[in-house]
């Protein structure tokens, strides 16, 4: 079974395509069922579904706990 990615509200992600202003990167605003996106390039907002997202995640670029990522043990 694949991980499922840790994603939380501030994240900045890279996505396989590119937004039609021609931005790639994404500032994640709201994480649950369905994902708030904001495009940083020119700052338009998208609501996506989170299973959609998590197939469309080339790069996970920065958070407030990427590097934390894998490390608490239960």
């Amino acid at each position: 079974m694949a991980e499922i990615p840790l994603l939380r509200a501030g994240d900045t992600l890279v996505l396989r395509k590119k937004h039609p202003c021609g931005g790639d990167r994404f500032a994640l605003l709201r994480v649950g069922a369905e994902v708030r996106l904001r495009c940083i390039t020119c700052g338009h907002d998208m609501v996506m579904d989170r299973l959609k997202l998590e197939k469309a995640i080339k790069q996970h670029i920065s958070g407030g706990s990427a590097g934390q990522k894998g490390t608490e043990k239960p």
